[in-house]
């Protein structure tokens, strides 16, 4: 494959900016397929509470990682990785082209650059590390990444259990940051790739997570979650949108005040996808209202230089 000509477009920014509407009119554009990078939308049970691709969107261009696994399977960013590259060799075959869409910064990541490479460290620790998340609680651990790795508190899903015990096992079995082992080495891809980014300010896109939530309870958003008790101790369903539903169905919560740690939470992982993007300095930023033709002719202008 020769990598003059093959480009990767890599749509980022926060949630609910609107970045599968636009995948799909460059899709349509550049006669070309979509890679998902949404760690969420990759399970079949999880649709309504990830923003999955509607039905009427899935059929507008041909994607790839959408539902295409269970909860319950082990799955993980170094499997995606692997079988997101083999896809792309498929389909850079055949298209000059191919989109990828998702709001998962590890695993755009992941594409773009390769993983991580961290050292082992011993089992004990992060066995200690799961007694502790259970016995003192998510608040406890994430104090102490603060004041391990201010950079990694500030820059990994510090809401996700499983990312704060990674990042704290690799600090405490190193006596190093785990930020310090970051995109150390960078693996070279046969493809270029073109990172677009949308955004807006603030209150525009804290406003639109707002009206989304209520929109997925309208979808019934309630009734998915409620399917899904039997299995809300797996890792997949600790994520926003769920997790508050869950506390409400267990009588822990009232719903409105569920519903508004949903919006709380979900504005808090805005800003923190919004951290991680910002750091990739040659991702070209537009408005979120910004039609997809310009951004269209700057594709066109970047790949023509």
């Amino acid at each position: 494959m020769n990598s003059k000509n093959k480009y990767l477009i890599s749509i980022v920014g926060p949630t609910a900016i609107g970045k599968t509407a636009l995948s799909i009119k460059l899709a349509n554009h550049f006669n070309t397929d979509i890679l998902s990078a949404d760690s969420r939308q990759f399970f079949k049970e999880m649709q309504i509470g990830t923003a999955a691709p509607t039905p009427e969107e899935l059929a507008a261009a041909k994607h790839h990682f959408i539902h295409h696994k269970s909860i319950k399977d082990h799955y993980n960013v170094g499997a995606f990785e692997k079988e997101a590259i083999s896809t792309l060799n498929t389909l850079f075959k055949t298209h000059d082209i191919v989109i990828m869409v998702g709001g998962s910064g590890l695993y755009v990541d992941a594409v773009n650059k390769g993983l991580d490479d961290f050292p082992e460290v011993k089992n004990s620790i992060r066995e200690t590390l799961n007694n502790d998340l259970e016995t003192k609680g998510l608040s406890h651990l994430q104090e102490q990444l603060e004041q391990l790795d201010a950079v990694a508190y500030n820059t990994i899903a510090i809401d996700n259990p499983h990312r704060v015990i990674r990042a704290l096992e690799i600090c405490i079995g190193t006596g190093k940051p785990y930020s310090s082992f970051l995109k150390k080495g960078n693996i070279t891809r046969p493809f270029k790739t073109i990172t677009i980014g949308l955004t807006a300010e603030r209150e525009t896109i804290y406003n639109r997570i707002n009206k989304r939530v209520d929109m997925m309870l309208q979808e019934g958003l309630l009734d998915e979650v409620k399917h899904l008790v039997p299995y809300k101790n797996l890792n997949a369903l600790n994520t926003v949108g769920y997790k508050e539903l869950f506390n409400f169905l267990n009588d822990e919560w009232v719903l409105d005040f569920a519903i508004s740690e949903i919006k709380k939470n979900t504005r808090r992982f805005a800003k923190r996808q919004l951290t991680w993007f910002k750091k990739n300095e040659e991702t070209h930023w537009f408005d979120y209202t910004t039609s997809s033709e310009e951004i269209i002719n700057k594709i066109k202008q970047h790949i023509c230089k």
